[in-house]
């Protein structure tokens, strides 16, 4: 009597845990065909990076700008790459943000 109630449970569990594991690649698949359409890349040539903390206040200088999704620094390369919504910011207010926090940006080619 025990043995089909516990295959039961077991089926249950896997199911939800089935469904739990596929839900977020769909959202994920829904937001990458959608945010294709609506985000640019940019890569900024920084200025004044001297230590480890540098990437860091710039990484949340360009964070802090509306529409910026995200923020890479390699601090090693001196540059920084967003990806962001140029409908709602551009490459010019992001440099702009980096250079206020002292560390002058220029978008590279």
């Amino acid at each position: 009597m025990k043995r089909p109630l516990v295959i039961t449970a077991a089926a249950a569990l896997l199911s939800i845990g089935a469904a739990l594991a596929m839900t977020p690649v769909a959202q994920a698949s829904a937001q990458s065909a959608t945010g294709a359409a609506e985000t640019a890349a940019q890569t900024f040539a920084i200025e004044n990076m001297t230590c480890a903390m540098c990437p860091i206040t710039v990484r949340k200088a360009m964070e802090g700008v509306e529409g910026v999704r995200s923020v890479q620094v390699d601090f090693e390369a001196k540059t920084a790459t967003v990806v962001f919504d140029p409908s709602a910011t551009s490459a010019a207010a992001i440099a702009a943000a980096s250079t206020n926090a002292g560390y002058p940006a220029k978008p590279e080619s």
